[in-house]
């Protein structure tokens, strides 16, 4: 017996396949469950959580939103406390902006402490008219650097980027473990499907075919063993395809897809 676990956004979709038995070999047993070392736990829980702040993104991001950094003065040291209560200030006037405009203001943000004690902000937040002008405004403490989110890698480097470990040369009293949003955020959830070996043992012994109008993303293909659960697994991505208006001709979409 098979599981799936899919996820749709505008431009991609996400499969997720687990089964019991070695992965290609038809009617293997489940192997043997390893304990996790407590580095592999903390390596799994970090690979988790970029994929749950990826898929968070690529629900309710587009490759023109802003990524921006959010600096302070220079020689200004505060505590992530302060500097989480400067945030609240920033965000409720940039919220209060976007709503006049007739927009919601959508955001992630995490906060740095520099290895000198400098103290930054990274966000990513949805882009309209103006908002460059809003947010150096509202931002009251430093200079304001912009960025698009496509140019810097893509969701996938942002997600990365967002939940990685404290620099282990700054005192983890003064970094931040964690990311912040804002409450209006979709938050995406797979649709679940269980097949029955014949069903979809083509698939995992020929290798996935795409959907129609998708192309998968090949750097996205995963298989094998988990060591951990004995379940045998494969993912991978689909990337929406633009059409030309002279016919069938596809192009890979740049965006929420990285």
């Amino acid at each position: 017996m098979y599981t799936s676990e899919t996820w749709y956004f505008n431009k991609s979709i996400e499969w997720e396949y687990k089964w019991k038995g070695e992965y290609g070999r038809k009617g293997e047993k489940r192997g043997e469950r390893k304990k996790k070392t407590p580095e592999q736990v903390k390596e799994q829980n970090k690979r988790n959580k970029e994929n749950r702040v990826r898929r968070l993104m690529k629900a309710n991001f587009h490759e023109n939103d802003l990524w921006i950094t959010l600096k302070y003065q220079a020689g200004t040291k505060l505590q992530i406390e302060e500097v989480k209560k400067h945030m609240r200030k920033f965000l409720e006037k940039s919220r209060n902006a976007y709503k006049r405009r007739g927009e919601l203001l959508k955001f992630i943000y995490r906060v740095e402490i520099g290895k000198r004690g400098s103290p930054h902000v990274h966000v990513l937040i949805n882009r309209i008219p103006d908002a460059d002008l809003i947010i150096k405004k509202n931002w009251e403490h430093g200079r304001v650097y912009f960025g698009l989110a496509y140019e810097e890698g893509g969701f996938r480097k942002l997600a990365e980027y967002i939940v990685k470990p404290p620099n282990d040369e700054v005192d983890e009293q003064n970094e931040t473990k964690a990311y912040s949003t804002s409450r209006n955020l979709i938050r995406p959830e797979p649709e679940k499907k269980t097949y029955w070996r014949r069903t979809v043992e083509k698939m995992i012994k020929e290798g996935p075919k795409p959907t129609p109008g998708y192309a998968i993303d090949p750097n996205t293909i995963v298989s094998g063993v988990n060591p951990y659960t004995g379940m045998s697994y494969l993912k991978y991505e689909e990337i929406k395809l633009e059409r030309s208006g002279q016919g069938a001709r596809g192009k890979r979409i740049r965006g929420d897809n990285s």
